[in-house]
């Protein structure tokens, strides 16, 4: 490239003009530094929550109020929001990711929820499965991406639903698979009283 055309070069390229000029190798393997309690509480917790957060209705003294994204630049965070969600599913399959780094889980104290080792042991033994849930992960959130993208409330509440269930899934297989789960529907018995 000539000098010349250097000089009319934006200066926030260079740093990757100069990387594709290097004779070096892209790095072939991930480090990854964060566990993947850290990852779902810094990156999938967040993200997911701002996208179910997106559509609601609330019950007031006035009424019913409605939430949703209504300007561009509403619609544009809650996508912010969905991408990192679908792309924090890539971030939970880097090979070497460890569940804990301290061995401890942040909900330890709940009943029902494995020890971060045995957490550990079942994503090891079926590599495959957790491949799987993480992927359905991320086509939720990929849903979300083209609701938001047709403005459309309503696909991104259902979405939303697609979202939590492969959350769900993935969190009863790994997570806490001993937990009690309701028994639905409660006996009316137990909802009347004398």
């Amino acid at each position: 490239m000539s000098d010349m055309k250097l000089r009319y070069l934006p200066y926030y390229l260079l740093p990757f003009l100069l990387a594709a000029c290097s004779s070096g190798e892209p790095p072939t393997q991930f480090r990854p530094d964060a566990s993947i309690q850290e990852v779902m509480a810094s990156v999938v917790d967040p993200a997911a929550d701002a996208v179910w957060e997106a559509v609601s209705s609330e019950t007031t003294a006035q009424g019913i109020v409605e939430h949703q994204p209504r300007t561009d630049a509403e619609w544009l965070a809650v996508r912010h929001h969905a991408v990192t969600l679908a792309e924090a599913a890539n971030l939970l399959l880097i090979k070497g990711r460890v569940v804990s780094h301290t061995n401890q889980l942040e909900d330890a104290h709940v009943p029902g929820i494995l020890s971060a080792a045995d957490v550990q042991k079942k994503i090891d033994a079926d590599r495959k499965l957790f491949a799987a849930r993480a992927q359905e992960l991320q086509a939720a959130a990929r849903e979300a991406v083209a609701a938001i993208d047709a403005k459309h409330p309503q696909r991104l509440l259902a979405a939303g639903e697609k979202i939590d269930a492969a959350c769900e899934r993935c969190h009863i297989t790994y997570w806490y698979p001993n937990a009690e789960q309701p028994k639905w529907p409660a006996p009316l018995t137990a909802a009347v009283k004398p």
